[in-house]
């Protein structure tokens, strides 16, 4: 069990943990897992863990190929259980850091237990190793058997990465030098960006705060917010591009040793999906980009009375746009309602997050700017981290990580090991919350102005994470293809981000060069290579899941809380099947794009129109 260091905590019981009743956004408790970072648990689990993962390997070591099928399935949970428990120890480190990133002791011990977990889990390195090195003969027979029925998905997507599987010496190099590596380039970054600050309004502020102002409708503000995040970006490029080259030249590196036959393939087999089918999406959305965001963003600009947009009028509300406030209180029940008119089940298990102190959510400073659901380990229960600023974005940003607690709460079932989804299914549950609480505050709305207003703000939505993030994965192909070559410049990492920026977002936009720098505080990049091509296969898959739903197929929902049932243990195709759909069909992303299509014609309608207000 390797832990890659998130930002840094102070310690987690000193938070205020809000009440279920509270109107403001709740911190978190993190007690479920330890009391705090002193609590003497910690240190009694980690000499337990250590003694136990000693004793395992001294037991088995060697003997795996022997093992009988229940000898197997006995060393599998004993395996599992030692790793669940760095699991929650790994957990509560990542989480306390991400809810105060700013704090140096909290960062210390981030990296203290970095550290110890990856010692411990040398012990066990030799487990997976040598049940790849079982013939696939052999494992079909030890498979068959029904001792080992429950630990056949595990054992089949353990031998997906067979083939690059190095030697047991090798192998525990490149475990244990990861906390001088690329570890402690994640945590670099991430503490590095957590110091960024600002001045906006003649005062200091986060680089979160510039961030959230390029939503303002005052251009002149938007404007000033985007010069001073480019200041900031400028100043720290040198340092961001180091972390980038060096990140890029060591995937290089183990991906060259492993065998891999390209930079995003070793992200593909952990997904269960085949190149051939990030490819198909890959390039669909490409295909797309001029139905897509060129021709949407054509008719923002002219609701915004511009002939051309910059940077940051891309988030720009549109004339007329609700800006009102929605109370944390109010947002609790929208998303809640949304979730339990689809199905009692799912509402039910949303609740649980809102009346436990599960959620950490107000904006405060030396947290992370992002938003996650940390699914923590089975025998306790996930937590949310977000900044809520009380826009209908938060709202839906809600109703997108509660998407994941309820997933990862029905997988737990599947045990720790086979509870995780692949990342391109990881987003489903998700994206498939955010469509229905969007779809009950649309059917809510009866002023035609409003709703023309909320479907163009869904439309940006689905544009940020389909063509955005596609955007992004052709940036992260071409910088790793030519760092295979030598370093790359911050300024030619400039060029390739506005070379692909221009093809995906269009014409109308005139960048001004202070946007070659934006690729540098994208986290994605840094600690998951590859990863954000899942956020566009989970908004196509959902857009034709949706479909399905709207379609009305018999027991839609039975099918849909099975198929989050079941985890990690089976494939997409598996998976989609009981509703008609295959992502190895290149059909299919074209039905997921029609709909993004579909909201940009019905809001073209009104094209002549100075804006859809």
């Amino acid at each position: 069990m390797i832990i890659h260091p998130m930002p840094a905590p102070r310690d987690a019981a000193s938070d205020p943990v809000s009440t279920a009743g509270s109107q403001e956004p709740p911190r978190w408790d993190l007690s479920d897992l330890y009391a705090s970072l002193t609590d003497p648990a910690i240190e009694r689990d980690l000499q337990s863990l250590d003694a136990r993962a000693s004793t395992f390997a001294d037991r088995w070591k060697t003997r795996v190929a022997a093992l009988t099928a229940a000898e197997l399935a006995e060393t599998l949970d004993q395996y599992q259980d030692i790793d669940e428990g760095l699991g929650r120890l790994g957990s509560f480190a990542q989480l306390s850091f991400s809810a105060h990133t700013s704090d140096p002791a909290c960062g210390r011990f981030a990296q203290d237990m970095n550290e110890r977990l990856t010692a411990i889990s040398a012990h066990l390195l030799f487990f997976t190793l040598e049940l790849n090195r079982i013939e696939d003969v052999a494992m079909a027979a030890l498979t068959a058997d029904p001792a080992l029925s429950a630990w056949q998905p595990f054992l089949r997507d353990l031998r997906v990465f067979q083939p690059y599987q190095l030697s047991d010496d090798v192998e525990q190099v490149l475990m244990e030098k990861s906390v001088t590596g690329r570890n402690a380039w994640n945590r670099l970054f991430d503490e590095t960006m957590a110091e960024l600050t600002v001045t906006l309004d003649g005062e200091t502020k986060p680089l979160g705060d510039a961030f959230n102002r390029m939503s303002d409708p005052d251009r002149a503000k938007r404007r000033e917010a985007a010069a001073e995040i480019s200041r900031v970006l400028g100043a720290n490029s040198r340092v961001l591009a180091m972390i980038t080259n060096v990140l890029a030249k060591d995937k290089a590196i183990s991906d060259t040793l492993r065998g891999y036959p390209r930079p995003g393939s070793y992200r593909n087999r952990s997904n269960m999906v085949e190149d051939e089918v990030v490819d198909a999406l890959v390039a669909a959305v490409d295909a797309d980009y001029g139905r897509l965001a060129h021709r949407y963003y054509a008719l923002k600009a002219k609701w915004l009375g511009l002939e051309k947009l910059e940077h940051w009028d891309r988030n720009a509300p549109l004339p007329g746009a609700d800006e009102r406030q929605i109370p944390w209180s109010r947002a609790k029940d929208i998303v809640r309602s949304a979730y339990t008119a689809f199905d009692p089940r799912l509402g039910a298990l949303v609740n649980r997050f809102m009346t436990n102190p599960w959620i950490d959510a107000a904006a405060v400073p030396g947290k992370s700017s992002g938003a996650f659901a940390h699914p923590t380990v089975p025998s306790a229960h996930p937590y949310i981290l977000m900044n809520y600023h009380g826009r209908v974005r938060d709202v839906m940003t809600l109703a997108h990580e509660l998407g994941h607690g309820a997933h990862q709460i029905l997988a737990a079932r599947q045990g720790y090991f086979q509870s995780g989804t692949p990342l391109t299914l990881a987003e489903t549950a998700s994206v498939f919350g955010e469509m229905l609480t969007f779809q009950s505050l649309l059917d809510a709305e009866t002023d035609p102005a409003r709703r023309r207003l909320m479907l163009a703000a869904k439309v940006e939505d689905m544009l940020n994470t389909v063509v955005r993030q596609i955007a992004f994965y052709q940036f992260e192909t071409r910088v790793h293809d030519e760092r295979r070559k030598g370093e790359i410049s911050k300024e030619r990492l400039g060029e390739i981000w506005r070379e692909i920026q221009e093809r995906s977002l269009g014409p109308i936009f005139d960048f001004t060069p202070d946007y070659d720098l934006y690729w540098s505080y994208i986290p994605h990049f840094v600690h998951s290579p590859f990863y954000v091509y899942a956020y566009a296969f989970g908004d196509c898959l959902v857009n034709a899941l949706y479909g399905v739903f709207r379609g009305g197929l018999p027991g839609f929902q039975d099918k849909y809380v099975a198929m989050l049932e079941a985890g990690g243990t089976k494939r997409h195709k598996e998976l989609l099947a009981p509703f008609g759909l295959d992502a190895g069909d290149p059909a299919f992303w074209r039905k997921g794009l029609d709909v993004i299509s579909g909201f940009i014609d019905d809001l073209a309608r009104d094209s002549e129109e100075p804006n859809p207000s």
